[in-house]
């Protein structure tokens, strides 16, 4: 029996979830010749607790009746046993599951599934959306018919193999997906801190420029509100930071502390439960940015034992963190064989939208992982500040005679460049060379002799 997703690569190259990384005629040609007279096509709906699942062949002639199964070892024996009943009844060899990606609820059974041996690919929900009324010519949507709808995208060939990491590379994004969720946390108690400070003490920053300060969070910490810091003289104030910070403060910073606090416009009412409030959230502060450097530090070391990512590092202006933001949403960089699937899975390929003599603005996608995005993004701004190539390379694309590109166009640009950039480094474990990046473009000869 043919089962693996193996043997989609074997026969016909890889196959990866690039929305077209390949020439499109010919991924869609690979696709369409999996789908045999000797293939079981089963399209399956996912929810919650239970998934419906409807078997057909090739020509979309459907197999029996739907299968109802529970989200559960025990359901996921049952559509193997169902599955194997119609291969014996209708003759099939060649199993393909597909699913439409509901959240996460989808992540079990194509493990489990891709574990066993089998196919697995997924379906674009707005092909979903979009074809559901060619059978029966009706708006309705049930899971029934959406699994029959799935069943029939994936024998049209239009589906693709997802890229279910494994090994390092899931570590790699589970931890950049925690500490994603840690910054949240960090930042949303940042703000509540402010809060607080603004609603008692709005004056506590006319003595400290940044709460987060050590002289700052010790005040903070100790006597956080006007009504405590009242009671004290300057000298005492000062003893108590003493333990805790031995230098950066004196007599001085203390003495305006007691002045501004006499002098506040702070509530000075629900002080009791203000003070477990402030308490709290310092811990959890406190607590964060523990964790937060401890993953950090776990992140690193993972990413020492990935080919090309010391290359990568050493590129001025780009991050530890834009690196392990990378392999944790394309994986390994190997399986790819050419840096513009790597574009599309961004979405940062263009679309434009033209008919007969109107020719429509040409804008990105937008289909692919967004994180992936939004990480190329962010790491493309102090690129394009702290490095030179890739600051000559936005001045030519803003500047140049013939169709400058407007500054947020030329960053969009750059990260596609970063992208190939990257992509080579992954791949050949080279350094980077700026020079290269620079070559043919007239207009910043000057800037690459500098």
């Amino acid at each position: 029996m043919i089962r693996g997703v193996q043997s989609f690569e074997a026969k016909n190259g890889p196959l990866i979830d690039t929305q077209g990384g390949l020439k499109m005629n010919y991924t869609q040609n690979q696709k369409i010749s999996q789908i045999t007279p000797s293939t079981l096509v089963i399209g399956i709906d996912i929810a919650k607790d239970k998934h419906v699942a409807r078997a057909q062949d090739d020509r979309g002639i459907e197999f029996g009746k739907r299968l109802i199964f529970e989200n559960r070892i025990h359901g996921f024996d049952s559509l193997l046993e169902w599955v194997e009943r119609h291969q014996k009844q209708n003759a099939k060899n060649h199993v393909i599951f597909g699913v439409e990606p509901t959240g996460h609820y989808w992540l079990n059974l194509a493990y489990f599934l891709t574990a066993k041996g089998y196919d697995f690919v997924l379906v674009n929900p707005m092909h979903v959306k979009k074809s559901k009324e060619l059978d029966d010519n009706s708006p309705t949507k049930n899971d029934t018919k959406d699994a029959k709808v799935i069943a029939q995208l994936i024998k049209d060939g239009r589906y693709s193999v997802p890229n279910l990491l494994d090994g390092i590379y899931a570590e790699l994004r589970e931890g950049v997906k925690v500490r994603d969720q840690l910054i949240q946390q960090l930042m949303i108690t940042e703000g509540r801190i402010q809060n607080v400070i603004q609603r008692y003490f709005p004056e506590f920053f006319d003595v400290f420029k940044d709460w987060e300060g050590k002289a700052a969070l010790c005040t903070l910490k100790l006597f956080p509100f006007p009504s405590q810091i009242i009671e004290m003289e300057p000298n005492e104030v000062l003893s108590k930071w003493k333990p805790f910070i031995q230098r950066g403060v004196g007599i001085k910073r203390a003495t305006k502390l007691v002045e501004t606090a006499k002098k506040s416009i702070g509530i000075k009412i629900g002080i009791e439960f203000a003070k477990h409030e402030i308490d709290f959230l310092i811990r959890q502060y406190e607590l964060y940015k523990e964790q937060l450097e401890q993953l950090d530090n776990q992140i690193e070391t993972l990413l020492t034992t990935i080919p090309g990512t010391k290359q990568m590092i050493d590129i001025n202006g780009l991050g530890v963190a834009t690196v392990a933001q990378l392999f944790a949403e394309v994986g390994d960089i190997s399986k790819y064989s050419h840096p513009q699937q790597l574009v599309n899975l961004a979405g940062l390929s263009l679309r434009e939208h033209s008919s007969g003599k109107f020719k429509g603005q040409t804008r990105i996608t937008k289909r692919g992982r967004s994180g992936l995005r939004r990480a190329l993004y962010l790491a493309i701004r102090p690129l394009v500040a702290h490095n030179e190539t890739f600051k000559a390379l936005h001045h030519y694309y803003t500047k140049r005679s013939e169709r400058p590109l407007k500054k947020q166009q030329s960053l969009i640009a750059l990260c596609c460049k970063l992208l190939r950039v990257l992509f080579v480094i992954g791949q050949k474990q080279c350094g980077f060379d700026g020079s290269k990046l620079l070559q043919g473009l007239p207009q910043i000869n000057t800037l690459q002799a500098a």
